[in-house]
């Protein structure tokens, strides 16, 4: 009779268990890819590959992926898939880098701020004041040897670079108002897991907290951090503005995904399938390269009207002082961005200062 009493009690539990965590788990539920859903059927695809993304697929930059996903499948007459996983699905960008580079999955569409971890001469299109505007980035993109040897960054490290789609000028994103210096200096600002942002967020006199993307909703959420340093493309279309109603402008860096891919699957494909996948992302990137600059205006303009969202720009002095002590970035990431490694064909002597003479840098 006891053991009868301890199994409905056991099975009792159970019941009450289920009904509390069943809906939890519900919640914790992964973002629907519905939408983007491709419109034929790839289970036919004798190349088929995991391409990951931390951000949403509303962003043009982002976006990317399942437009690469589309024109690859027309191109090569359904041979290849390429299974696109936006939303952090596999985690935060310096794990799933890791995944790449053992080859748990074959491409991803990184940051540029975390590719620095991988390929520290990515850094160079992080620096403040550099690549920091719309113009200045076609003009990086059309360089030949100099946007060539950026996308070597990875290749000792088994990494494939192809190309690179946007998100948009680089600014602060608060629950505050920043509108000097100062005022950034009380504010506890989210940045990337990247040695270049720490580098100069030290430099600002600033006070950084580094954290995974994924983790963000939920800090900012309780006030673990006060403002993220970030484009207002992504604030908008992430939802960040439903939190955060103040944005600086301070247009420093130009937010970008780096399409990569492990080498050693690359070179697995066939001749002619390797030339099409580098055929498409080029033209994809290119392409939505320029929809990401109306992508940013009409976000802009939507973020004050819908969102009631304030946007600033810091005084003269202030964006003096920002430029100047952004110099010391540059002079510190210097011997990094410029070191060469085995298979670099291009061998500067120094290539950050080719850089910077060739987009108009002035300290």
């Amino acid at each position: 009779m006891q053991a009868r009493k301890a199994l409905i009690f056991a099975l009792t539990g159970l019941v009450i268990l289920s009904m509390i965590v069943g809906p939890a788990v519900a919640q914790q539920k992964g973002p629907s890819l519905d939408a983007w859903k491709p419109a034929f059927d790839p289970s036919g695809a004798k190349y088929k590959f995991i391409v990951s993304n931390v951000s949403h697929p509303a962003i043009k930059g982002v976006y990317a992926g399942f437009a690469i996903r589309d024109e690859l499948w027309k191109r090569t007459n359904g041979q290849m898939y390429l299974d696109y996983k936006p939303f952090s699905m596999l985690g935060g960008e310096v794990e799933v880098l890791n995944q790449l580079q053992m080859g748990a999955i074959q491409g991803m569409g990184v940051s540029s701020v975390a590719a620095v971890n991988l390929g520290p001469r990515f850094g160079v299109v992080n620096l403040p004041f550099l690549v920091d505007s719309f113009d200045k980035l076609d003009k990086f993109v059309g360089s030949g040897q100099l946007f060539d040897h950026f996308l070597m960054s990875m290749d000792h490290q088994g990494i494939l670079a192809l190309d690179i789609s946007g998100y948009g000028n680089y600014g602060w994103c608060t629950t505050v108002p920043v509108k000097t210096h100062a005022d950034a200096m009380k504010v506890k600002f989210r940045i990337a897991e990247a040695k270049v942002n720490r580098l100069n967020y030290k430099n600002w006199g600033l006070n950084p907290v580094v954290m995974p993307w994924p983790e963000v909703p939920i800090a900012l959420k309780q006030g673990v951090i006060e403002g993220l340093d970030h484009t207002a493309i992504v604030m908008r279309l992430d939802k960040k503005f439903d939190i955060a109603k103040h944005f600086t402008e301070l247009n420093y860096a130009q937010g970008l995904f780096i399409w990569i891919f492990n080498k050693a699957w690359f070179n697995s494909l066939p001749p002619d399938l390797q030339k099409t996948l580098r055929d498409v992302v080029k033209e994809v990137c290119a392409k939505i390269r320029q929809e990401t600059r109306t992508q940013e205006t009409t976000s802009i303009e939507e973020a004050k009207k819908e969102d009631g969202v304030a946007f600033y720009k810091l005084p003269a002095e202030d964006m003096a002082f920002l430029r100047k002590q952004g110099d010391l970035t540059h002079q510190e990431f210097a011997a990094e961005i410029n070191k060469l490694n085995a298979g670099d064909k291009f061998r500067p002597q120094d290539y950050l200062k080719e850089v910077q003479v060739y987009l108009g840098y002035s300290k």
